[in-house]
């Protein structure tokens, strides 16, 4: 006898699905996000780009992963009802505000780092609504513009090189970056 296991959800049942599970899915993302940016982070290193300390390293993940807050946020858009929306994207910046107080916590000692991540998260919320991005072409210039020099904020310019990380954010980074974040969210959708 066969047995028929459903693992792919079509458009009307996707607007449809349990609340534990659009959670779940969140929870899920939040790691991989939160992996995504720590190597994107390192790799800016690895292009030879200088972090002063560890402060600066956090920041640059906290803005890789607030950019891909907005990408999801597009990409549910597309896949979810509202109110599954509204429970998708409220678990997943509370995840990734858990993952910013673990890692600043075992960084810089004892504080409240959550409460200034979820700041940052809205005022970029806020700056990225500006900018388009579709599912079918991804983000626009003007969102990659954004990105990058939000990053280029926090390298600063101090060191020479660190004059073109706005280059390498916009054009190969951020890309594959956002490449990645939109595949492992869409994964989770099939």
């Amino acid at each position: 006898m066969a047995v028929r296991i459903k693992s792919k959800w079509t458009e009307k049942s996707r607007a449809s699905l349990p609340e534990d599970l659009v959670r779940e899915n969140a929870q899920a993302l939040a790691f991989i996000y939160w992996r995504v940016a720590l190597d994107n982070a390192k790799n800016l290193h690895g292009e030879k780009y200088i972090y002063d300390n560890d402060e600066q390293r956090v920041k640059v993940i906290a803005e890789y992963l607030a950019m891909f807050l907005q990408v999801s946020d597009r990409l549910a858009y597309t896949r979810l009802d509202e109110d599954s929306r509204q429970v998708f994207i409220t678990t997943l910046a509370m995840r990734l505000a858990d993952h910013m107080q673990d890692n600043a916590t075992d960084l810089f000692g004892d504080g409240d780092y959550r409460s200034s991540f979820i700041d940052m998260l809205n005022r970029r919320s806020a700056e990225y609504a500006e900018f388009d991005y579709s599912a079918e072409d991804g983000p626009s210039y003007s969102f990659l513009q954004c990105f990058g020099s939000k990053i280029q904020d926090v390298m600063g310019d101090e060191h020479h090189d660190n004059k073109w990380v706005i280059d390498q954010i916009m054009d190969i980074d951020g890309p594959a970056a956002i490449e990645k974040a939109s595949k492992a969210l869409m994964q989770l959708f099939e």
